[in-house]
């Protein structure tokens, strides 16, 4: 689906020297398409993409930092590239087809469509470049070669299982602040939660949901708009840290947020903050530095041996809060400030 490589510039060649190049670049496709080497440079130096979701969201930027610095520690280059916005599924396949013109030895990517991307991740392998899903699975998940994320099913899970606890006995009367419809990390979350607090889709207990793209200030006027009927809500899922802050502020200015236990899940260092000063009960901390060390790591062992990851590798969560429940293990915000991201 991408424009074609280098090749063609050798039609200027004589014939003699146009069929030697050819056959010698076809050699070296066939050597990528098999695995046998991961074919670092010229000069010995590894090179690495990462598409990112955007570029300034403090979960990404924290991940872009970390694989830069796992990147200067191995001796690789990395190529940083995001989408405009979450969800700019075609930025993210331009970002990628660029990558495989400049010839890149792995991609890191962290899909703001799962199947959207799916043409582009297969036209970079097809070339030989090992491709890795960060954060986000693609669907299906066997279309890249190993993915480092968060299990999100359990980190939702856990967010509602602390919400449950909390409640103390009291029957749930939820409002759910979702993140963009379809997307992969949201559905997860979204199914997640409602396991752990112990709910169906449809319960009349869940009073609505309304999509917030994970942003503060979407967030805040969805729930302005849900506590117009839903006032004696007690329980809140928010897909993300910036949607519990909207949440809060909305809840708040309605002087209500003394009777809504908020959960959240990203584990930023303003999200500990916003736990340790109350402003939501608890959030559950992933971990995205751990997601891109590991990706450039594996990016580099294959570009130095050929060998390549494969499967899911979870790169863990916990709950943190400073008001335990009991069934519910979690770490304090003093560790959670310790342990933080952005």
């Amino acid at each position: 689906m991408g424009r074609r490589g280098p090749l063609g510039r050798s039609g200027r060649g004589v014939a003699v020297l146009l069929a030697g190049a050819l056959a010698m670049a076809g050699t070296a496709c066939t050597s990528q398409r098999t695995g046998r080497t991961g074919g670092a440079g010229p000069d010995g130096r590894v090179r690495i993409g990462l598409v990112t979701k955007t570029d300034s969201n403090p979960f990404f930027v924290a991940l872009r930092e970390a694989a830069k610095a796992r990147a200067a520690q191995d001796g690789a280059e990395l190529v940083a590239l995001a989408g405009k916005f979450d969800g700019d599924n075609d930025g993210q396949v331009a970002a990628l087809e660029n990558l495989v013109q400049q010839g890149v030895n792995a991609i890191l990517v962290t899909p703001s469509n799962s199947t959207g991307i799916l043409g582009a991740i297969r036209h970079a392998r097809d070339r030989g470049i090992l491709v890795v899903a960060l954060d986000t699975e693609t669907q299906p998940k066997d279309a890249v070669d190993a993915t480092f994320a968060t299990d999100n099913v359990e980190a939702g899970r856990a967010q509602g299982r602390y919400v449950r606890a909390a409640l103390a006995g009291r029957e749930p009367r939820l409002l759910m602040l979702d993140g963009t419809p379809g997307g992969t990390v949201d559905e997860q979350r979204h199914r997640g939660f409602l396991d752990g607090v112990g709910l169906a889709e449809e319960d009349p207990r869940v009073l609505a949901k309304e999509p917030t793209n994970g942003d503060q200030n979407k967030a805040q006027q969805a729930m302005e708009n849900l506590l117009q009927r839903a006032g004696d809500v007690n329980a809140v899922y928010t897909l993300n840290e910036p949607a519990a802050r909207g949440a809060h502020a909305a809840l708040q200015a309605r002087g209500l947020a003394a009777q809504a236990v908020i959960g959240s899940i990203d584990g930023g260092c303003q999200g500990v903050r916003d736990v340790k000063e109350g402003k939501y009960a608890v959030t559950v901390m992933q971990f995205p530095k751990k997601m891109a060390e590991e990706g450039v790591r594996a990016a580099v062992e294959f570009a130095r041996t050929g060998r390549k990851p494969s499967g899911f590798v979870n790169t863990g969560s916990t709950v943190v809060t400073d008001r335990p429940v009991p069934g519910v293990d979690s770490e304090d915000t003093a560790w959670g400030l310790r342990n933080c991201w952005g």
